[in-house]
């Protein structure tokens, strides 16, 4: 024969309720892990790994179009110095606050000369498929001291780049990084 205790059967309830308790704190606990962590390797990815950045202006034109967005690579130069024809992002020298990207014309040493429309590193004119126009300008000659970059825009023209003085040599500690890919838009997904 059973009994019923109703004492039993209410500490049966009460001790279930308790466990679901426990359990749901136990899972929001453990989201609230997952989430943090997610949210401290996002930061630790964008402050020394990838940063995404949006292509401002013509400058670059026509290998970036303006409002094109870029992943840009943060960790290759702890790895090496810049090198000849990369596409890096900077801080402005005149203002920080702003970044810029150039390509990279002239590493420390490089005497780099521009006049008949035509650019020359130490001495060699470079091919340069890649420019809108012939550079109109006539700048003289830059040779680039140790740590610094020299960088021209694409859209020479219509640039603001290493010639301008408020630019000018570009330091390594100033480079933020080089860019990789265009992601957005989708349609002009790209290696750079």
């Amino acid at each position: 024969m059973s009994e019923f205790n109703p004492q039993n059967e209410t500490n049966q309830d009460t001790s279930g309720q308790e466990e679901k308790k426990k359990g749901w704190g136990k899972e929001a606990w453990e989201w609230g892990k997952s989430l943090l962590v997610a949210f401290l390797l996002a930061l630790l990815i964008r402050q020394f790994a990838f940063a995404i950045f949006m292509v401002d202006g013509q400058s670059m034109v026509p290998t970036l179009e303006d409002k094109e967005r870029l992943v840009v690579n943060k960790m290759v130069y702890y790895l090496h110095k810049p090198e000849h024809n990369d596409i890096v992002v900077f801080k402005y020298p005149a203002d920080p606050t702003k970044d810029f990207i150039k390509r990279v014309i002239g590493v420390p040493g490089d005497k780099i000369e521009i006049r008949d429309y035509k650019v020359f590193r130490n001495g060699e004119e470079l091919s340069e498929n890649y420019i809108a126009e012939p550079t109109a300008t006539n700048n003289g000659v830059f040779t680039v001291p140790d740590g610094t970059i020299f960088v021209l825009g694409d859209n020479r023209n219509y640039s603001k780049d290493s010639r301008d003085p408020q630019v000018g040599y570009v330091p390594y500690d100033a480079v933020i990084g080089r860019a990789e890919f265009v992601w957005w838009p989708f349609d002009q997904f790209r290696d750079i």
